[in-house]
């Protein structure tokens, strides 16, 4: 659960399991041994998120031929998010899903997750907010493809449904992101705007370094995309951090949560020697 005094580090994993459970629990041991907080999957109810048109697409996969065949291949079903669910509980972490559909959150609401997170592509689906408040389960916001008068709308939307966001994300979605679209100090504009509101990162971004800026701006909460290889296969990967990325991460975060101090300045007690030994007087 995200607690106030650390920043809470997701590990997204969305569809980069590539429809293997094997690779799932991959990532989920990756997230733990890097010191991630959870996991995040996603998920769809296939025939309802894309239009027969658009399953029926020609498309070249691992699992077939059409977008269709890709589509339900990635998919995992009750099986494997009891085995998740069973899996992270054993590995002492959590994990929760953003669905982009009804059927979907009432599918997750079989487990007790502490969380359902809505992808930027979702908040602007009324019924599906007013849904996932209905759910109770605090709820996580993304907000790529959003100016501040939309993210308004939506927090007004959740508000008046009864929901409770938890922690809303600043993001682009753009995959991965170059720097200058990043515009990091979009945190504070949110922390000022939403003061009531937890305010996190959920970046895309290569590399590091934007992400633990983010939490010197003041996010509670960090998102990234992981995966085993860049390689792999799969529309995700390329944006994703590899293991020693994720590690880096988690580390340079932490590292940032003690040198940040509490902002009092002091004569520490370490400094006494030093201070005896090059200062020539002490008259002030």
């Amino acid at each position: 659960m995200i607690d106030p005094r650390a920043c809470y580090i997701v590990a997204e994993i969305g569809i980069n399991h590539n429809g293997d459970i094997d690779i799932a629990k991959q990532l989920i041991d990756l997230a733990k041994s890097a010191g991630c907080d959870a996991v995040k999957f996603q998920k769809r109810t296939v025939d309802v998120v894309y239009t027969a048109q658009e399953l029926s697409k020609e498309r070249e996969s691992p699992f077939g031929t059409t977008n269709g065949d890709l589509k339900r291949a990635l998919e995992f079903g009750y099986e494997e998010y009891a085995e998740i669910d069973r899996y992270c509980s054993d590995q002492g972490i959590d994990w929760f899903a953003s669905p982009w559909d009804e059927q979907s959150v009432d599918f997750l609401s079989q487990f007790n997750t502490p969380y359902l997170k809505l992808a930027s592509a979702s908040v602007t689906d009324k019924a599906l907010l007013q849904h996932c408040c209905q759910a109770g389960k605090p709820l996580l916001i993304s907000t790529g493809m959003c100016d501040l008068p939309m993210i308004d709308r939506i927090v007004n939307t959740i508000d008046a449904a009864g929901g409770e966001i938890a922690m809303l994300y600043h993001c682009t979605s753009t995959y991965p992101s170059e720097m200058n679209e990043l515009n990091l100090l979009g945190i504070r504009t949110l922390k000022e705007a939403f003061p009531q509101i937890p305010i996190g990162y959920s970046g895309h971004e290569a590399g590091v370094a934007p992400s633990v800026l983010s939490v010197a701006l003041g996010a509670q909460s960090v998102e990234r995309h992981i995966t085993l290889r860049r390689t792999m296969w799969g529309s995700d990967h390329a944006a994703s951090l590899e293991p020693q990325g994720l590690r880096r991460l988690v580390r340079d975060i932490r590292d940032f949560e003690v040198a940040k101090g509490d902002g009092t300045i002091r004569f520490l007690e370490q400094e006494k020697p030093i201070a005896d030994k090059l200062r020539r007087k002490h008259t002030i």
